[in-house]
């Protein structure tokens, strides 16, 4: 996961990079062992790579803000499935995430703030929408692994965890409310995942988004089609 290291910041030096990363990487495990199953240091772990993969064609990117920013993006997390989305983990995280990098005073604090920002903008609500490139491609990042195969299983993951069905009809799932037992990962998708590839802001990520968005609409399709619930029958 972890063998693509930038050497695009010359200002910062490789080795003092690798301690960096090194301790964060760290850091940001530990502090995820509490976090629910579809926010924990494994989505962590797949943001990176999602992060590096977009990386490699928006090259004009510094790619070191985007890993670190990657690897402390959710690390307010925990707890998270208590508050039922009423917390923003994302301004949490920014402030975290500022108190940690202060720690390393070989940082500088244009550095630490490109970070911070990358965090507080990576859940995009409302008016505070990711500017710099290195902010959208860990947004980008984030929202990949919400889609395709693993995005499927997150959604089931989810629904698990709050109680819900396994499957119910499209007007069952859009009639429903957030946290009920009608909340299933086909809710999650007709209400979120599928309007992902047009949400996402980088070209690379949008390209990416729309090819494992179009496995989760044949799953789903399937999932319909063996619980009897296809167009006729919802």
């Amino acid at each position: 996961v972890f063998r693509i290291i930038s050497t695009i910041r010359q200002d910062l030096k490789d080795n003092e990079y690798k301690k960096l990363f090194s301790k964060v990487s760290a850091m940001s495990r530990r502090m995820l062992s509490s976090a629910p199953g579809c926010h924990d240091w494994d989505h962590t772990a797949r943001v990176l790579r999602n992060s590096q993969e977009i990386c490699l064609k928006e090259r004009n990117a510094d790619r070191r803000i985007v890993e670190i920013a990657a690897l402390l993006h959710d690390i307010a997390r925990g707890g998270d499935m208590h508050k039922k989305g009423r917390s923003c983990h994302a301004l949490r995280g920014a402030a975290m995430a500022r108190e940690m990098l202060g720690r390393f005073k070989f940082l500088d604090e244009e550095f630490i703030e490109k970070v911070r920002l990358c965090v507080r903008r990576h859940r995009f609500r409302g008016d505070d929408a990711p500017v710099s490139i290195e902010e959208k491609i860990v947004y980008d990042a984030d929202k990949l692994d919400s889609l395709g195969a693993v995005g499927v299983g997150r959604a089931f993951h989810f629904a698990g965890r709050i109680g819900a069905r396994l499957h119910n009809s499209r007007s069952e799932a859009l009639g429903a409310e957030s946290y009920s037992r009608e909340d299933t990962a086909y809710r999650e998708y007709l209400v979120k995942m599928r309007r992902l590839p047009e949400k996402m802001l980088t070209k690379t990520g949008r390209r990416l988004a729309i090819g494992r968005a179009r496995f989760m609409q044949k799953f789903f399709e399937e999932l319909q089609r063996e619980c009897g619930t296809c167009r006729g029958r919802e």
